[in-house]
């Protein structure tokens, strides 16, 4: 810790010392727009300083925090959290811990929850008041669910794989061995928890014996050993091979679409040398009707471009590497965050934004939208679609430079 701050205190002297032997930064120039000039370039070592209380292991989490670049100006909502500092529930079968708009007020759209199940754990069977997306991140699971028209829909998912549940559907996860699974869950309701769910075990627990028996056709004694408290997650046995419990519910017939999708099996919607980017929306993942998604890989040393989202608010899980993102909003209002693995970010609806790989590995990060489609407008494709006059009048640049602009939706662009 000590070394930390003190590294810390060297950087923030070096970069003000800079600044006053230079006779300070200039205001309004290129890369320093504002006045009142913004960031450490303008400052001087004693007013960088911070001799109060400090966590240094927290603030390395995001640089960006302690030392924005002079382009960042104006307040924004805070954009990032992290599963990191959640707490977890803990059953014999698993664990889970999530994200809301309670404990994040700018995920206005959705809501998020991590769990794990072990080998043979069982998330116990039950339905929500909103729809169920899932990203499979590590392992195997199977997944059970049943249509609006009876058709049950039993499958074995892996990494890369997604399931869609409709609200109100009912459904359930088992952890598949050796290694059980992990997974994300995505609610399309910002407040829907993980933790307030239609549960098997409390409705059978909270109904008078006699309707039991007269709804089941069974004597009421059938139910006198159903557990008294919900199980959630809890340790089960594993399961048979996958067509034994295919052909258990074959009679029930199959579902119109497949409420599983292999989104890291499909071919790249973009790809470069900088990265690639793979989408499922309603167009490819048809029973998914109110969740888009992309996993963007972006190489080190690359840039997610200049773009925005016209028809939802983008909602992050960064999956692995470390990046850094620049959400740009009216105002002007600009603001720069440091992201890792496990970490979350919100970029509300047409809102531009960028966000470069600072690591020395990929980062991969999965962006959700609560909507049937994804959509995006690329700034430079719109700039190179306009009439070049009418661009070069508004940033004093040579038609023919704009010419050179890469035209189309190339999604990453290489260092």
């Amino acid at each position: 810790m000590e070394d930390l701050s003190r590294r810390t205190v060297l950087a923030l002297s070096a970069i003000g010392g800079a600044a006053v032997a230079s006779g300070a930064a200039s205001a309004a120039t290129f890369g320093n727009p504002d006045e009142p000039a913004e960031g450490a370039i303008n400052s001087t070592p004693g007013a960088l300083s911070n001799p109060g209380p400090q966590n240094p292991a927290l603030e390395a989490q995001i640089p960006a925090f302690q030392n924005p670049p002079p382009t960042d100006v104006g307040n924004m909502p805070m954009m990032w959290s992290s599963f990191n500092i959640m707490p977890k529930r803990v059953q014999a079968g698993g664990w889970a811990r999530q994200i809301t708009a309670t404990e994040f007020p700018a995920a206005k759209e959705v809501s998020g929850v991590n769990m794990r199940l072990g080998p043979g754990g069982v998330r116990e069977m039950h339905w929500h008041l909103a729809g169920e997306w899932a990203l499979m991140t590590n392992g195997r699971c199977r997944i059970t669910v049943l249509d609006k028209e009876g058709h049950p829909y039993v499958r074995d998912v892996g990494p890369g794989d997604l399931w869609f549940f409709p609200a109100g559907y009912p459904h359930s996860l088992q952890g598949l061995g050796p290694d059980g699974c992990e997974f994300l869950i995505v609610f399309d309701d910002a407040f829907q928890s993980e933790y307030n769910t239609l549960l098997l075990t409390d409705w059978i627990a909270h109904t008078p014996p006699n309707v039991l028996a007269q709804n089941f056709g069974v004597p009421a004694e059938t139910f006198r050993n159903i557990p008294l408290h919900d199980l959630w997650i809890f340790q089960g046995q594993e399961p048979p091979p996958l067509s034994i419990d295919q052909a258990a519910v074959a009679s029930g017939g199959a579902p119109a679409e497949p409420f599983t999708f292999s989104l890291t099996a499909t071919t790249p919607v973009k790809q470069n040398e900088a990265g690639e980017v793979h989408l499922a929306d309603s167009r490819t993942f048809k029973a998914s009707k109110t969740i888009a998604a992309a996993i963007e890989t972006i190489r080190p040393g690359a840039l997610r471009r200049m773009h925005w989202h016209p028809n939802a608010d983008e909602w992050q899980y960064w999956i692995k590497g470390k990046g850094r993102m620049t959400v740009f909003n009216t105002g002007p209002r600009a603001q720069t965050i440091d992201f890792q693995a496990g970490d979350l970010g919100v970029v509300p609806k047409s809102q531009g934004h960028f966000i470069e790989n600072t690591g020395d590995e990929d980062v991969q990060v999965l962006a959700v939208f609560r909507a049937p489609e994804y959509q995006e407008v690329d700034l430079s494709d719109w700039l190179t679609h306009a009439p070049p006059e009418l661009v070069a009048q508004h940033l004093n640049i040579d038609p023919a430079v704009i010419a050179r602009f890469p035209k189309g939706q190339v999604g990453i662009q290489p260092r």
